[in-house]
């Protein structure tokens, strides 16, 4: 989508703090953050939010969410960490474009 923030990050029209990158998902520094780390697992094909899921994309929401404990560890959230995922606007979802928050304190 053109007028989408998410998307003009993983086309690379706007500098992102990038946490990891494949074919299928992007992982970047929130620049808003809640915790000492807290960074975002978005899905590279634009879907609204997690209500606009269906079973075509059953295989990358569970890459995301198998990717979260391994890129957590990698950013020193080796004693746990929270996610979250805010859905339509009465979920507190902002930027529409399907993103799972990972945060928590170091330690």
């Amino acid at each position: 989508m053109s007028d989408c923030l998410f998307c003009k990050i993983v086309a690379g029209q706007i500098p992102a703090n990038k946490v990891y990158e494949d074919d299928d998902v992007l992982a970047f520094h929130d620049i808003r953050p809640i915790a000492p780390v807290h960074f975002m697992i978005i899905p590279k094909l634009h879907v609204d939010s997690l209500a606009h899921c269906g079973p075509e994309h059953e295989a990358v929401l569970g890459k995301i969410l198998t990717l979260a404990p391994k890129l957590a560890r990698e950013q020193g959230l080796e004693s746990g960490f929270k996610t979250g995922i805010n859905t339509g606007r009465g979920g507190g979802q902002e930027v529409f474009h399907l993103h799972v928050h990972v945060f928590g304190h170091k330690g």
